[in-house]
């Protein structure tokens, strides 16, 4: 039901971003709408900024107001009720040695090159930044972090990321990465975009060029559930892959989202037909105004066990917490301890397995702890090689 341009004019990213809705009756030329929710989208949306491409928008269901691309990005008056959010859960505003560079790793640092996305989503931990008039970042603050970078010796892996910097014009973007290219101690260039997902109009051929002349460069995107995964993000992906430029996914724990093991197990199977690896399950941050998306940790776990098993290896993705402090790995409790000279595990469908490993003095290792009586009394006849 949206109201487009031309043929061309839908395939032009600018012509996207010029277009972003940013009004309940705007939006209401995409989806139904009624009188509570577009009361909701002006209520919510006059505290948190809000801004969704008529690409993105026209993926959404035009009447279900439950629909999991609505909830993350669609304004709603949940998110004025959140006794334990916070503006910064991450605290990048204390570890920003300079405005654009957030440096908790020894060797790596997050460079935030742009305020602006294509849409801005419910749930972002740098709500604080995105989209803010206040923390604008100029050329001259691009220009510190690059000279912070260079002065830092200890810095081999730059994340640029925003914002979105795919927003940046294809000269400014090849000038950026140049600069960072020329710096003898960075080694591993990265970027961090939603473009494939909700602008992939901006994945052009020649933007494709411009990356391809930067290797080694990587490029994570996120898309958060399987009906994001359309035509035209599948060919941005194959055009980013045929320039060389691997891809990985980060995907955030969404409640009404993708908190199913049905759905994650469909997103990370489209993930793979179009070539681009699962990478991370990121928990939903303690950001102010995301209670109604935050699920348990518990519900994370239950569906990376899931997963196990039951999907390649390699495209299980990485159940994680970020913190202040770096990011924290979540998995399924596998190692269960010592049992004598066996170390006990639990296999992905709950089968108990003894491996016979008797310690090596030799190596002076601390042994593990002891595995938990219930689950020693539990695996008396569990298999093993004896």
């Amino acid at each position: 039901m949206h109201s487009a341009g031309s043929p061309a004019e839908w395939a032009d990213w600018r012509w996207q971003l010029r277009n972003r809705i940013t009004s309940a009756d705007g939006l209401a030329r995409h989806i139904n709408l009624t009188e509570a929710e577009r009361e909701q989208i002006e209520r919510a949306g006059a505290q948190f900024r809000w801004a969704i491409t008529p690409y993105y928008a026209s993926l959404m269901d035009a009447d279900d107001p439950s629909c999991p691309l609505r909830l993350q990005q669609v304004p709603s008056a949940a998110e004025l009720t959140d006794p334990l959010g916070m503006a910064d859960p991450l605290l990048e505003q204390v570890n920003s040695p300079v405005d654009a560079v957030v440096h908790v790793y020894p060797d790596r640092v997050a460079f935030k090159v742009t305020n602006v996305c294509p849409t801005y989503c419910r749930y972002c931990f740098r709500e604080y930044f995105v989209g803010s008039s206040e923390q604008h970042h100029t050329r001259d603050k691009v220009q510190a972090g690059i000279d912070y970078i260079r002065r830092t010796p200890a810095i081999r892996d730059v994340l640029v990321t925003g914002g979105d910097p795919f927003l940046f014009s294809d000269e400014r973007l090849d000038d950026l990465l140049g600069q960072l290219r020329a710096i003898p101690h960075v080694k591993l260039l990265r970027a961090g975009t939603r473009t494939p997902c909700t602008l992939p109009q901006r994945i052009t051929p020649e933007l494709c060029t411009v990356l391809s002349r930067h290797h080694p460069f990587w490029l994570n995107t996120h898309f958060n559930h399987p009906r994001e995964i359309t035509a035209e993000a599948a060919a941005a992906c194959d055009r980013l892959l045929r320039a060389g430029v691997p891809l990985g996914n980060q995907t955030v724990l969404l409640k009404g989202v993708n908190d199913s093991v049905e759905v994650m197990t469909e997103l990370v199977q489209r993930l793979l037909e179009i070539r681009v690896r699962p990478y991370y399950i990121f928990h939903c941050q303690l950001l102010a105004g995301t209670a109604h998306l935050r699920t348990s940790i518990e519900k994370g776990l239950q569906i990376v066990s899931a997963l196990r098993g039951n999907i390649t290896g390699f495209a299980v993705p990485t159940y994680a917490l970020d913190t202040p402090y770096g990011k924290v790995p979540l998995a399924p409790q596998y190692l269960l301890g010592r049992a004598g000279d066996d170390v006990l595990v639990r296999t992905y469908d709950g089968h108990l397995w003894r491996e016979p490993n008797p310690l090596d003095d030799a190596e002076a290792v601390e042994p593990l702890a002891a595995a938990p009586e219930a689950a020693v009394a539990d695996a008396t006849d569990a298999t093993s090689y004896r």
